[in-house]
């Protein structure tokens, strides 16, 4: 018996030997899949995602209509060189390291506002999966201002500290006045598709008018994104969690941390929407002493705040914290980029889940040149950067399978996206978004996001049902007129027949007989098309009635 307590001592001490520490930057070398380098197509279509999402931020930050211009080389053999450059206010050179080469290191993730990047992974991860693949180091260039020198920088990660290795540090020569390059080589592919860099931008642009995108793929061709506005969106202001958005720990958490001496001074100058007769509600809800010590309370006390903080109506939390596209330069967006004929969005007022304030914007583009016996193309997008992976598994794609489309004129299956010539966007705008995965690749299902999306949907979809409709009347108008028109010679000829006067005007009778059509039957409805959209009136006419010409040789000449 003892011989065996002495082998199951031996064993725990040889099992703690083998025991250490593990860095995230060693978790995440192991587990890349997990950040969006599931493979080497999405490895180059991320990389250069978090190289724009980090320009985009920074250029509204500072208040700079952003330009970014991306070079992909293709290096052969699955290799590609990554070259972003943008002109934004440039980082200072002690953060230059730590923000390209240091895992969880950033300064969004303890504010609540909206921004793109939110957990400070992104572009050190790119770091590292490209430091991974090829060995090679990311050379960065940053510039603050034209009287200042350029920082340029080589770097690796040491995974097993989660820290910067910094390979070679010099000043150059920059001809920008100020902006950060990053040149990154990888292995990846480069393919086009609705998962590729090219779609990938593409959305960028449309969610984002107000930037210039200047895009050089692998084959040496050059794409060019206009902005489609002067205006920057509204520079989103920080604010105080709402208090029905903290949980037990973090709320005792914060009693322990607080520098306010009072119960009723925490709640008023920690929390959003919570002014002193808010705080003495909650106090008293919560059965405490409003001047009682946040700091000494208990973990049990601080579980009856809890309760207290729930039993009393609070204002939801203020929205200038978020920054929502807008419905006009929504539709400017899909103007630019989606060849339409008719166009709507649609910005919802706000609402909140967990205490955290969300906007809902949703836009369709239907009709022109998009193929009509296909599922239509939904576009998801959150805090304005597009998601291309894991449609199925995202609350914006069930809300689209749970919208009743037929009724909105377009086809669709059970427990499927409707069919129809049409692009659906849907865009979230939040402080927090709740991603599925460290990848930000798909929203979580809250009940009250799927609602605002689905009331969202509808909207849009009455606007083109009430089009389609239109158009439908036209077009059945047009198929009836033409038959009409199509006898009204043989009428004129038979009259003329019947009457066998001298002299009869076949021509005169035919122009009576089309005007006592158009007194009967009235003027065509026309369609309300926009300018902007180029669609010429006489043309689109003339086609709807060719389309009813096509559709009546099919056996409606009783009508």
């Amino acid at each position: 018996m003892s011989a065996d307590m002495d082998s199951i001592k031996t064993k725990a001490q040889e099992m703690a030997t083998k025991q250490r520490e593990i860095s995230v930057a060693e978790f995440f070398a192991k587990n890349r899949h997990l950040l969006g380098f599931d493979n080497k197509r999405k490895a180059l279509m991320t990389t250069v995602k978090e190289a724009v999402d980090n320009s985009l931020d920074a250029c509204e930050e500072a208040g700079i209509l952003p330009e970014v211009s991306i070079d992909i080389i293709d290096m052969k053999e699955d290799r590609y060189r990554i070259i972003v450059e943008d002109n934004g206010p440039g980082i200072v050179k002690q953060q230059i390291p730590k923000i390209f080469a240091k895992l969880l290191y950033g300064s969004k993730f303890h504010r609540l506002k909206m921004s793109r990047g939110q957990q400070g992974i992104g572009i050190s991860a790119s770091v590292m999966y490209a430091q991974m693949t090829t060995g090679r180091p990311a050379k960065i260039v940053s510039k603050i201002h034209p009287n200042e020198p350029a920082h340029y920088y080589e770097l690796h990660i040491d995974t097993e500290k989660n820290r910067p290795d910094i390979v070679k540090e010099d000043t150059v020569e920059w001809a920008k006045e100020h902006g950060t390059k990053i040149e990154l080589d990888l292995e990846g592919t480069y393919q086009v598709g609705n998962q590729s860099v090219d779609e990938y931008l593409k959305e960028t642009a449309i969610t984002n008018p107000h930037i210039t995108i200047i895009y050089t793929n692998p084959k040496a061709q050059q794409l060019i994104f206009p902005r489609a506005t002067e205006t920057l969106p509204d520079e989103p202001k920080e604010i105080a969690p709402h208090p029905y958005g903290v949980e037990l720990g973090m709320l005792f958490k914060m009693m322990q941390q607080t520098q306010y001496r009072t119960l009723q001074a925490f709640l008023t100058n920690e929390f959003s929407r919570v002014g002193a007769g808010t705080a003495k509600q909650i106090c008293e809800n919560a059965a405490l002493l409003p001047n009682a010590a946040p700091s000494k309370l208990s973990r049990v006390q601080a579980e009856q705040l809890l309760k207290g903080i729930n039993a009393t109506k609070i204002m939801a939390p203020p929205t200038d914290c978020i920054s929502p596209i807008g419905a006009d330069p929504l539709e400017k967006g899909l103007r630019k980029e989606i060849n339409a004929e008719f166009y709507a969005t649609t910005t919802r007022s706000p609402a909140v889940y967990r205490g955290n304030p969300f906007i809902i914007e949703v836009g369709i583009a239907y009709g022109g040149d998009q193929p009509g016996d296909t599922p239509v193309r939904l576009m998801r997008f959150a805090n304005r950067v597009p998601l291309l992976y894991q449609q199925g598994a995202c609350v914006m794609n069930k809300a689209t399978v749970g919208t009743a489309w037929r009724s909105y004129g377009l086809s669709q299956s059970q427990g499927a996206l409707p069919v129809g010539p049409m692009t659906i966007i849907i865009h979230i705008a939040s402080v927090w978004v709740p991603f599925t995965s460290e990848s930000k690749e798909a929203i979580a299902h809250y009940p009250e996001i799927y609602k605002e999306m689905r009331l969202a949907l509808q909207e849009v979809g009455r606007k083109l049902s009430s089009y389609v409709n239109r158009k439908r009347r036209v077009r059945d108008e047009l198929n009836k007129r033409s038959f009409i028109e199509k006898y009204i010679p043989h009428v004129a000829e038979a009259l003329k027949e019947l009457v066998g006067a001298k002299g009869f005007d076949g021509r005169a009778v035919e122009e009576s007989l089309k005007k006592i059509l158009e007194k009967k039957r009235g003027t065509v409805e026309p369609l309300e098309f926009d300018k902007e959209a180029n669609v010429d009136f006489d043309e689109e006419f003339a086609r709807i009635g060719k389309e009813g010409d096509e559709e009546g040789e099919g056996g409606d000449d009783d009508e």
